[in-house]
């Protein structure tokens, strides 16, 4: 990608750090942007961490670790991580924090900078209208973990041009990734499907037909699935599909998107999973322990 060589991230959480080693480990110099400062060397830390983990299995060669982190940097405000060629936003899945953000970022963009979003469900059309360029802004949805997950949903908006799409797709591809195309519909395609199975696994712990054990262990042995649904809701975090849950609920008006009333509870308990400590597991101890 000759037109891409500096990409920002703004949001260093868990998805933003991931996506900055992500993106590092493809070769491209990396700014980490986090409107809370402290939160960066925390994301930088991770990523060390993480890269550390890899080098010790054997799955990354040290040196190729080592430069990976130096790749990484802290911007120092919104208008430094506006420089570069490519910037993703990677914030919380809330549409009017991300579009107060973009709505900070913009007046700081090069005319030819190219506007991206990390959003797993939200409209592209609506964030890309808060903007001043629709037709250079474009969905690049990395999965969790992104250093390890192999798929970027892409997603287009009404107005984004072909341009963008071709050098969104050739990034994704430059990093080793493989894309898919997704129409701009609530959740696209990956949590469409996705998340409504965490809320139905939900609705079966709510209902009693299993507890948590059973529940993920029928998942697990029983369709092969590497991880159980609620295992994977915690994993996600709760707070997380039952915002996805939200948009597709009131985006789409169908009844069988309702969030589980289990799930809000836990949200409004504060157990959003392994984030917190706590969700449908206890990960307070060496081994999580199902909580009901």
């Amino acid at each position: 990608m000759s037109t891409i060589r500096t990409v920002a991230i703004i949001g260093a959480g868990q998805m933003g750090a991931g996506i900055a080693q992500a993106i590092a480990a493809g070769g491209y110099e990396v700014k980490l942007y986090d409107a809370a400062g402290d939160r960066v060397p925390v994301a930088v830390a991770s990523i060390a961490a993480s890269l550390a983990r890899q080098a010790a299995k054997g799955g990354v060669a040290q040196a190729d670790a080592d430069a990976t982190l130096r790749r990484i940097g802290a911007a120092g405000s919104i208008a430094e991580a506006a420089k570069a060629d490519l910037v993703i936003e990677a914030a919380v899945e809330d549409e009017a924090v991300k579009k107060a953000i973009l709505a900070e970022l913009v007046p700081h963009l090069g005319p030819d900078t190219l506007l991206a979003t990390n959003t797993s469900s939200i409209s592209i059309t609506r964030l890309a209208s808060s903007t001043d360029r629709p037709e250079r802004f474009i969905g690049l949805h990395f999965m969790k973990p992104a250093p390890v997950m192999k798929l970027v949903e892409i997603i287009r908006g009404i107005a984004t041009s072909a341009e963008t799409y071709d050098a969104a797709v050739a990034f994704a591809e430059s990093l080793g990734k493989t894309t898919t195309n997704a129409e701009d519909f609530p959740a696209f395609i990956v949590n469409r499907i996705l998340v409504p199975m965490i809320n139905e696994a939900i609705y079966t712990l709510y209902e009693g037909v299993g507890n948590v054990e059973s529940i993920d262990k029928a998942l697990k042995l029983g369709a092969n699935h590497p991880m159980g649904p609620l295992e994977l809701g915690d994993f996600m975090g709760l707070d997380v599909v039952l915002a996805i849950m939200n948009v597709l609920y009131e985006g789409l008006a169908d009844s069988k998107y309702r969030p589980c009333p289990l799930l809000v509870k836990y949200v409004e308990a504060g157990w959003l999973g392994r984030k917190s400590g706590r969700g449908f597991y206890d990960y307070s101890g060496e081994t999580p322990v199902p909580t009901r």
